[in-house]
């Protein structure tokens, strides 16, 4: 079988459409910043190597620490007339913005795919929960609102490149919908694009809204620790939460750090194997790069042969590859798990992880070949990872308490309950967990030891972003919850308590899963 790209998918095609959809903000070579909401070509560009082929793209335009100043102090002039806009304009504006997001949704969809290497499913699917997502605050506004007031400065926003659409853009809008001026930071590594397009609807829709690229450490001083800014909201791994918390500096100023954590599934007394192998297969989406993905199962050690019975085969029938790659022209676009990682300097990590787990003792219970995935002739394919497994990983392995953040797992045994908790627990804290049990008093026992926000049983658990509550415990997460009512309480001053793990914020939310 030959694969060839899909006509009209090609880099230069999918980026022409996003010229022509939106010229103010894409010149021939580069993108430009929006700085309180008016577009400026500004910034040093560099070629950026996109993790479908290697092919060289458009980098951020990165700007320096004395533009960032400068755009905070004009998007904090913005915030101020903004906060006393009619709430009816501002649902109109938003209103405004997500149709345009609507129209171009396909065009954002293929820059995802070629940016941060979606499949096309999923990268439809990230940008069809931030519409739907803000469609639900639009028509709950006005209650959630009802004592609350804009917060005194705009909210700054630093997020990972995974989800664009659902998670960064989906928190400005409603951020602004608050009455709140937003800056967000494009990611490093991907997703820029994406967001330049969705940003020109915002900013046409006349949204208070600043888009900025550059280097984290090196703007901090602007977006994370500047007097002008009301909020802080970060997501991201812990090292990079870690700096950012200590350059925050104000820790009476809102904040939202978002942290990973080694997300587990815990089998224990189990006999369902058809339904968890359900979960599992549709666990390895994209790759399992997400916040809420399960890398490391904690096994009952009397029940690993059938969960290796049903494992095996659910890793074994994945397919990757070119999320763009198709067989005949007129096919759709192929249904895969996952594409690429996000940089190929990542798919050598976990390859060298995978390597150093089992050099450590761990028993290397699958690996896919690379081979096997679904490639056009001749292509790079330096940042694609095969699945794969280590077994009985030994406890000085580098991903034995933080996640991999890739289609990498392990599987640790145990025999009482007690090993049972500190297995889950190994990270310190973490955004989920699970357990597959046929013994419920066991599930609402360990769900009382279990160090995760949210807890499933015989269900994975995930972020949600329209009425569901979402925070963490432990290293994982520092500042308000968000989801639902507190999403709009976490940027907005009133009455209610603001609920969280930080100074003024340390109670849980009463419908949270804790």
């Amino acid at each position: 079988m030959t694969l060839h790209l899909k006509p009209g998918t090609s880099w230069d095609e999918v980026f022409g459409q996003a010229r022509s959809l939106a010229p103010e903000a894409f010149e021939s070579d580069r993108l430009n910043n929006l700085i309180a909401g008016e577009w400026q070509s500004i910034g040093e560009t560099r070629g950026h190597q996109n993790p479908i082929d290697q092919i060289e793209i458009p980098g951020p335009p990165r700007i320096d620490l004395q533009s960032a100043n400068s755009a905070v102090t004009q998007t904090a002039r913005l915030h101020r007339e903004w906060a006393a806009v009619d709430l009816d304009e501002r649902k109109s504006r938003v209103a405004s913005a997500l149709e345009g997001i609507r129209e171009a949704r396909d065009t954002i969809a293929l820059l995802l795919a070629w940016e941060i290497g979606k499949p096309w499913r999923l990268a439809c699917a990230d940008v069809d929960r931030c519409i739907s997502g803000v469609e639900w605050y639009l028509s709950q506004i006005d209650r959630q609102l009802s004592t609350r007031r804009p917060l005194p400065g705009p909210i700054s926003n630093i997020a990972s490149w995974n989800y664009p659409l659902s998670v960064l853009v989906h928190s400005e809008l409603v951020q602004v919908l608050a009455g709140n001026a937003t800056i967000a930071k494009t990611p490093s590594q991907g997703g820029f694009h994406a967001l330049t397009l969705a940003h020109a609807y915002m900013a046409r829709a006349g949204l208070p809204v600043t888009l900025l690229s550059g280097v984290g450490a090196e703007l901090s001083e602007a977006l994370v620790s500047s007097s002008e800014l009301g909020a802080f909201a970060f997501v991201g791994g812990r090292s990079n939460g870690r700096a950012t918390l200590e350059r925050l500096g104000d820790f009476e100023r809102r904040h939202i750090l978002e942290q990973e954590g080694l997300n587990a599934w815990g089998i224990w007394d189990f006999s369902d194997w058809a339904s968890l192998g359900d979960h599992l297969r549709k666990g390895f989406e994209y790759g399992k790069q997400r916040c809420t993905a399960y890398p490391r199962y904690v096994v009952q050690r009397n029940l690993f042969p059938k969960f290796l019975e049903m494992y095996l085969p659910v890793v074994e029938e994945l397919r990757f590859g070119h999320p763009l790659a198709v067989e005949n022209s007129d096919d759709p676009l192929p249904e895969l798990a996952f594409g690429p990682v996000i940089h190929r300097s990542k798919a050598d990590e976990l390859r060298l992880a995978f390597q150093e787990g089992v050099i450590g003792g761990g028993i290397p219970l699958c690996e896919r070949d690379l081979a096997e995935g679904r490639f056009l002739p001749g292509q790079d394919t330096s940042a694609y990872v095969a699945p794969a497994a280590v077994l009985e990983p030994p406890r000085s392995w580098s991903l034995h308490h933080r996640e991999p953040f890739g289609p990498l797992d392990s599987i640790v045994l145990v025999d009482s309950e007690a090993e049972f908790i500190a297995a889950m627990n190994v990270s310190n804290g973490c955004l989920v967990a699970s357990v597959a049990t046929d013994n419920l008093d066991f599930a609402a026992r360990v769900r009382e030891e279990v160090a995760a926000f949210k807890f499933g049983v015989n269900k994975p658990r995930s972020r949600g972003d329209r009425d569901e509550v979402f925070g963490g415990v432990g290293a994982s997460w520092r500042g308000a919850f968000v989801g639902g009512d507190l999403l709009v309480d976490a940027a907005t001053d009133g009455d209610r308590p603001l609920f969280g793990n930080f100074r003024h914020g340390s109670l849980m939310p009463p419908d949270s899963d804790r």
